[in-house]
């Protein structure tokens, strides 16, 4: 019984201690630079690091390099903890 129960409590933990909250903080602005070497862009006065799976997208939905959207009107989707751009997609002329 106090095997199963150790499991049971151990289990519980390693659950709750894998779930993340989610939440996304959206950061908008015009794209001023990127930083190859730190895989590192500035939109605005914000320096945010891109997370190594970084979803990269135009105004047109198809995905394109980070290089070419310099200069550009963009929203950049960051988690709230660790801070990481997971995505950056061109805001459409409009």
């Amino acid at each position: 019984m106090k095997h199963l129960l150790s499991l049971a409590i151990a289990l519980t933990m390693i659950g709750s201690a894998n779930a993340g909250c989610g939440i996304k903080v959206p950061v908008s602005g015009k794209l001023a630079s990127y930083d190859k070497e730190k895989k590192e862009l500035k939109v605005g006065e914000q320096a945010i690091t891109l997370a190594a799976a970084a979803k990269i997208v135009g105004a047109d939905g198809k995905e394109v390099k980070i290089e070419d959207l310099v200069g550009k009107e963009v929203t950049v989707s960051t988690d709230k903890h660790n801070k990481k751009g997971e995505s950056v997609t061109e805001k459409k002329a409009g």
